[in-house]
């Protein structure tokens, strides 16, 4: 089967890319190089995609003319859209480039769906669309109308907008609410990497809300075997939970860390931050009904791998 795969230069991208590659499928990745951060990690990334049925593009979303010429080229049996402006506090600071990516970027992806209507689009939505949810763990019947970022707004919009093109133009189309993802290549923003880094060269972890806080941290391996039995499974309009069904306290996760890392953290306490949730929790239920599968990567395994990798490329 051809796949689009957009984001196919970031952390989740290039992991289905490689497993869609190693079981035999050709993959047209688009990634638009974004520097919001490291270029030099998503060109590493890409070079571990290297393979005589993958094709990239360095295209933006935003170009509709040339996503459309794409569409119209290639004809993709699948569409697998990882691409997006990631992070709820960086979307604070910068909420145009989630505005341009997150909704022009998806409503250009969309048109190029309709035209060339591929046998399923699967996106990446977020366990963000939950907010302050007091309700756990979150399930996909919750309602989700009162996002606490714009970038949580963004991927509800995603949401919303698929399913519309699903009920007028019969795009069987898939979102998945990704929950903390970590793991080897991860994103530099992401906790994991900024904690051990921090741990490596003897700085304090910047602690929120006090450590009163939980994450359902998601191993990649996970989230590809996921991602990719939906993206086999076509459904009309579908919303689908992916994680751990396990949430971690933070000071535990750190102390997970510490011996991944065989090295002791230093805490700096902080209060809250705006946009932040204090607990994610995902119902898996409706997923593993759906494709006989749910996330269980124990996080010691997880975090193992991972600092096995971070050591690995950048040293110790």
């Amino acid at each position: 089967m051809k796949v689009l795969l957009t984001g196919a230069a970031g952390f989740i991208g290039m992991h289905c890319a490689k497993r869609l590659l190693e079981r035999g499928d050709e993959v047209l990745g688009i990634d638009n190089l974004s520097p919001y951060y490291s270029v030099e990690l998503k060109r590493a990334r890409l070079q571990r995609l290297e393979h005589d049925r993958f094709r990239f593009f360095q295209m933006d979303l935003t170009d509709a003319e040339s996503l459309t010429k794409t569409f119209e080229r290639e004809k993709p049996g699948a569409v697998l859209h990882l691409a997006a402006q990631p992070g709820v506090r960086h979307s604070l600071k910068n909420p145009a480039s989630y505005v341009q990516s997150n909704l022009v970027g998806f409503a250009n992806l969309l048109e190029g769906c309709r035209r060339s209507p591929p046998r399923h689009l699967v996106f990446a939505s977020s366990s963000s669309v939950y907010g302050n949810n007091p309700k756990l763990p979150w399930s996909e019947s919750d309602s989700v109308d009162l996002p606490i970022s714009l970038y949580a707004a963004t991927k509800k919009s995603n949401e919303l907008s698929a399913h519309v093109y699903s009920h007028l133009y019969g795009l069987p189309v898939t979102g998945l609410r990704y929950f903390t993802v970590y793991g080897p290549w991860g994103r530099p923003d992401m906790s994991a990497f900024l904690f051990a880094r921090a741990i490596m060269e003897d700085k304090p972890i910047p602690v929120f809300n006090h450590g009163d806080m939980q994450r359902d941290f998601t191993y990649v391996d996970d989230i590809v075997e996921g991602t990719l039995r939906v993206l086999d499974q076509p459904a009309a309009y579908a919303i689908y939970n992916i994680g751990n069904h396990a949430p971690v306290g933070l000071l535990d996760y750190i102390a997970a860390l510490e011996r991944a890392f065989n090295k002791k953290a230093k805490l700096k306490m902080k209060p809250m931050q705006p946009g932040d949730v204090k607990s994610t929790y995902a119902d898996t239920r409706a997923l593993a009904k759906a494709v006989g599968f749910a996330p269980s990567t124990p996080l010691e395994e997880g975090l193992g791998r991972f600092a096995e990798w971070f050591k690995a490329y950048y040293g110790t």
